[in-house]
């Protein structure tokens, strides 16, 4: 069974629910506390044995190469100033060379395009999807870590799932269940965002995925689902039967920071996590908070 060590991010969106503040800075590097959004799905993929990162990006994204480049001035300066725990700060941003890979989705026609846009990087191996905007919070077992030794177990296609309020399955793609096993559940069919009522489970995709090569063949007929989007779940569904296809459980705590009241909660709920900021921030919420 081929490994996974390639994951793909797709950055390339333009970020309107967060304007003003991202006309001239990218979504993905808002700081939730003091660590750029994008950061922690890159730190998510370092855990999980991710070798290869490839960024989906599009104008206006050079803040997100230059994070995860060299910055000598600030390393050299940090270094003759003995200030090595604040340069420890910076070893999750540089890689060695080769590691990181940068594709630019010129249009932006949905996720399944910006998928497909990595395909010649891609190849013929499996590879892992991450969207940053879904914050997956679990230190001890990360979701995609935990994803890959389920994949090393059943092979195929494997997402990560978490179960929503049905009122919001307009919101996600919906899994239509099949056999359990253990923590996995195989997938039978996906639904992107359907109504309340017609969802065929409350189970939803949580932008974590695993997925055999042969999605590109499907994304390559550009076919237009919901919003007139490529969407990666339409071509997903099609894989369904040709190869293993099972959902797993993420079990952590989701923060939606493509959502503005999910991103200001992240940040509260990962500051009240730290041992320097924590006990100052819960005391303003302590004092001021009804």
């Amino acid at each position: 069974m081929r490994k996974v060590r390639t994951a793909v991010f797709p950055v390339g969106g333009l970020g309107t629910r967060f304007l003003p503040a991202t006309k001239a800075m990218p979504k993905e590097m808002l700081p939730v506390v003091d660590r750029p959004l994008i950061q922690y799905a890159v730190d998510e993929a370092v855990a999980a044995g991710i070798e290869q990162m490839i960024f989906v990006t599009g104008r206006g994204k050079n803040a997100i190469e230059d994070h995860f480049d060299r910055h000598y001035e600030l390393e050299t300066t940090l270094g003759e100033r003995g200030k090595k725990e604040v340069l420890a700060q910076l070893d999750g941003t540089r890689f060695a060379a080769g590691t990181i890979a940068y594709v630019r989705q010129r249009e932006p026609l949905g996720l399944g395009h910006a998928v497909w846009c990595a395909r010649h990087l891609i190849g013929d191996n499996p590879f892992a999807v991450l969207l940053p905007d879904e914050l997956l919070w679990n230190p001890a077992r990360p979701c995609l870590k935990a994803m890959i030794e389920a994949h090393a177990e059943v092979g195929g296609n494997l997402i990560g799932v978490l179960d929503v309020p049905r009122e919001h399955t307009h919101r996600y793609g919906i899994v239509s269940p099949g056999a359990q096993r253990g923590a996995l559940t195989e997938v039978r069919g996906l639904v992107e965002k359907p109504k309340p009522a017609d969802a065929p489970s409350t189970m939803a995709a949580i932008g974590r995925y695993i997925l055999e090569p042969a999605v590109m063949d499907k994304l390559e007929a550009r076919k237009r689902g919901a919003g007139d989007e490529i969407q990666l779940t339409d071509a997903m569904a099609e894989l369904i039967g040709g190869s293993p296809f099972h959902a797993l459980p993420f079990e952590g705590t989701r923060y939606d920071c493509g959502d503005k009241a999910g991103y200001v909660t992240a940040n509260i709920a990962l500051a009240l996590e730290r041992d320097d900021i924590g006990p100052e921030v819960k005391a303003w919420i302590d004092a001021n908070v009804r």
